[in-house]
């Protein structure tokens, strides 16, 4: 079997992997300044944007590689993509104060910007209209330096970066593109010091909520509409989900219907868990944890989830295929007196309502998906996959005067090409608590010192559930 690779390449920063002819020419590669308290202008451990000949140099070298690899994989596809470039942005200032720089941000605001904002407002993201709401108006034909038009702060010096990052990147991408088309995508290193931070680290260990604290310029929510007008060569831009609510993230970087891949995300339990949301719920092309290559495959937690997720692949394309037909899910570790969350599911003519496994003893972490995979009114069919939850069910009906299951089994799957399933047993009583809900328990509930297993776990984390209503 051969694997599938996604190429990860790092541009215009500096690294240990940066040859020293270039750390050591600041002719042609000349660096970023960061302006620091009293005027102090600070040499950047990155190449700027302004001058010199990086981007001519990154473009040669990018379309170089793109040839190479048509040369030696076009009639293998083992790498699938390429993400040109690596949580761009600058650290340290939320613009770059260097000459060349600096004379750039007095020049007027280009006018294809303008009329980009003008022209598409309505479909600009919440965040970059709040950016802009402050100084910019609808329709503004003002022309000027970027302070003039945008106002001062760091929000405009972020909108100045991000437009040159994205041009930036655009020409290494066309050049690429020029030799080898393949899907080609950058990441973010996102603000996870915003409202949807999931985040008890300390600051400096992720960054504050200020352009600079983060990669200013980078494709955070707030500007990702510049880089997805001024970069037309990159498919899509990808989040990097580590501090920041994984849900939220997975919604923001659908916008303007783009495709979802999270190449970098947390590798343990927690990360694990949410991968069901991005496949299910957002039609994710891929999940990658970083540093998964550092576990060991017996003990990570995303073996797991991955042997199960292999198993029922083509079901998951198939609900992909379908809108809404799916919905993602998980549950964390259980803290008594926490607010517990729940999930809602309308398909078929049925309210799913997905919570925590019920156990007699402390409840336990879960995740999964549901899929509507038919029926419609008065029957529906139902597969949970996963484990660690249950299913209750509702009929939508005004006529519904009863809502219950009308049958529940656990399934396997026996073609893996095709998502052919196979019964492998009936399920009911216990394992539905006698018609009130399906539950899907973990590997070990916790009875509680109850004597009777009446949540008996399922081998296959896979079960179809029929639900059925009575009308009047």
């Amino acid at each position: 079997m051969i694997d599938l690779i996604v190429l990860n390449l790092t541009c215009p920063g500096l690294s240990t992997y940066t040859p020293s002819w270039v750390k050591m020419d600041e002719k042609r590669f000349p660096r970023a300044s960061l302006r620091k308290a009293g005027g102090v202008l600070q040499t950047a451990e990155v190449i700027s944007l302004f001058a010199g000949e990086t981007v001519t140099a990154d473009s040669k070298a990018f379309s170089t590689l793109m040839r190479h690899l048509k040369e030696i994989d076009a009639q293998h596809n083992t790498v699938i993509m390429v993400q040109v470039e690596n949580e761009s942005g600058l650290l340290g200032d939320s613009r770059d104060g260097s000459a060349a720089a600096e004379k750039a941000f007095q020049q007027d605001v280009p006018s294809e910007l303008i009329q980009f904002f003008n022209n598409d407002w309505d479909n600009l993201h919440t965040d970059l209209k709040t950016t802009l709401s402050s100084h910019f108006k609808q329709q503004d034909q003002s022309t000027g330096a970027w302070e003039q038009v945008f106002g001062k702060g760091p929000r405009t010096d972020e909108l100045f970066m991000a437009y040159n990052y994205a041009k930036y990147v655009e020409r290494v991408a066309a050049a690429g593109k020029a030799e080898y088309p393949l899907p080609f995508y950058v990441n973010v290193w996102q603000n996870y010091a915003d409202e949807d931070s999931d985040n008890n680290w300390p600051v400096v260990a992720g960054g504050g909520g200020v352009p600079g604290d983060y990669p200013s310029g980078g494709a955070v929510r707030n500007v990702f509409d510049i880089w997805m007008h001024f970069a037309p060569n990159l498919d899509f831009i990808a989040p990097d989900v580590y501090l920041n609510d994984y849900a939220v993230s997975c919604a923001a970087y659908r916008h303007r219907g783009q495709p979802l891949f999270i190449p970098e995300q947390r590798r343990d339990e927690y990360g694990a868990r949410r991968i069901w949301t991005a496949y299910a719920t957002y039609q994710a092309l891929g999940v990658a944890p970083f540093g998964i290559d550092t576990l060991e495959p017996e003990t990570s937690p995303f073996t797991k989830q991955y042997k199960l997720l292999e198993e029922v692949q083509e079901i998951v394309l198939q609900a992909q295929r379908t809108r809404n037909a799916a919905q993602g899910f998980f549950f964390d570790e259980w803290e008594e007196g926490a607010a517990e969350p729940q999930y809602i599911f309308k398909k078929g003519g049925f309210e799913v309502l997905i919570q925590r496994s019920f156990v007699f003893g402390k409840p336990g972490p879960g995740g999964g998906m549901i899929v509507h995979t038919g029926g419609e009114g008065k029957t529906a069919t139902f597969l949970l996959i996963g484990c660690g939850f249950q299913a209750v069910f509702k009929s939508l009906s005004s006529k519904s005067h009863f809502t219950g299951i009308l049958s529940m089994s656990e399934k396997k799957v026996v073609n893996k090409d095709t998502g052919e399933l196979k019964t492998v047993r009936k399920l009911g009583g216990d394992e539905t608590r006698s018609g009130v809900s399906a539950i899907m328990p973990n590997a070990n509930p916790d009875y509680g010192g109850f004597p009777i297993c009446v949540t008996v776990p399922a081998e296959t984390m896979i079960a179809e559930v029929v639900a059925y209503c009575l009308e009047h």
